[in-house]
């Protein structure tokens, strides 16, 4: 089904990313406000803005996203006039999480309300790693694309983790915690507690396959993990430092054996962790990479993570 006939908009960053592993770039023609990889994809219409200032410091992002949920308001609107001029015959969408792109009842609105075009939609709702990779294969499906070598090299490269770290001990597992926002402080969930076990480490606070939760200050304190990796929402490396700020500078934090051992981390939690693509792959890597140095060296240090 490779022809100028197929046109699809893509409403998440993840599901973009989907359609290139596929081969399917040249068939997107409109994409988020946060479609940025891979980066040929810039150039494409933006068809969703934001209904908030992703700029604002952590607190206010956090509230003025609550304030819209409660009120009923979706946080990212459609532009339907783009839509419509660009009549697309597939749109990519989300329904996992109402925070990470436009919600499924804001796009079955938009679409309702194009005059020219009924495009078909197709929902992700990831929640752990098995749900991505078939994820992608319902995506090929749709598009008449065979998923199978892509799924097979992603699994390939999962496997090849988990065979490395075989001969560890549970005393070799360090206890490690995955921070997915910083006021107020939210620990990541969903598939980030399973990469992290089988990069060879022991998830702390997350359960695999549910919504990430907010943790008392004291809780992370108590636990006082092996490793602390931050990963907030949406940000990049340098934000991302930024953001680890705002809990390095309380007191207690210089008692934790993390910091005390040098082992606090800050990664780019937007190209990587917060989206269930084939991405996920290159995210279960560099968490090898900082939980096992003796063992890994994918050559990620530098871009996608650093040592706080």
């Amino acid at each position: 089904m490779k022809n100028s006939s197929v046109r699809i908009v893509s409403l998440i960053p993840s599901g973009t990313e989907i359609l290139a592993t596929l081969g399917l770039t040249e068939q997107i023609v409109g994409r988020s406000h946060e479609c940025d990889y891979p980066p040929e994809i810039q150039n494409r219409p933006v068809c969703t803005q934001a209904r908030l200032d992703s700029h604002a410091h952590s607190r206010k992002i956090h509230d003025d996203v609550n304030d819209l949920l409660q009120s009923a308001l979706s946080i990212y609107q459609i532009k339907t006039d783009v839509l419509e001029q660009l009549q697309p015959t597939h749109i990519v969408t989300q329904d996992q999480c109402d925070v990470c792109a436009v919600s499924l009842p804001e796009v079955e609105k938009a679409v309702a309300s194009l005059i020219h075009t009924s495009p078909t939609i197709i929902s992700l709702q990831p929640n752990i790693l098995k749900d991505v990779w078939t994820d992608i294969e319902r995506v090929g499906n749709a598009f008449s694309v065979d998923s199978v070598q892509v799924l097979e090299n992603l699994e390939a490269r999962v496997t090849i983790c988990q065979q490395k770290i075989q001969g560890l001990s549970l005393t070799e597992l360090p206890t490690v915690a995955c921070i997915e926002w910083t006021n107020p402080l939210m620990t990541a969930a969903n598939w980030i507690p399973e990469l992290v076990n089988l990069a060879g480490g022991q998830s702390l606070f997350s359960v695999i396959g549910k919504p990430s939760a907010c943790i008392p200050w004291e809780t992370l304190i108590t636990s006082n993990p092996d490793i602390i990796i931050f990963m907030p929402c949406g940000f990049d490396l340098n934000r991302t430092r930024q953001e680890a700020k705002l809990l390095t500078q309380r007191p207690e934090w210089q008692k934790l054996h993390a910091t005390q051992t040098g082992r606090v981390y800050i990664t780019d939690g937007n190209a990587y962790f917060n989206r269930p693509g084939p991405r996920l792959a290159d995210s279960l890597e560099i968490l090898a990479e900082i939980l096992h140095p003796e063992i890994f060296d994918y050559g990620y240090k530098g871009t996608a993570w650093e040592t706080l």
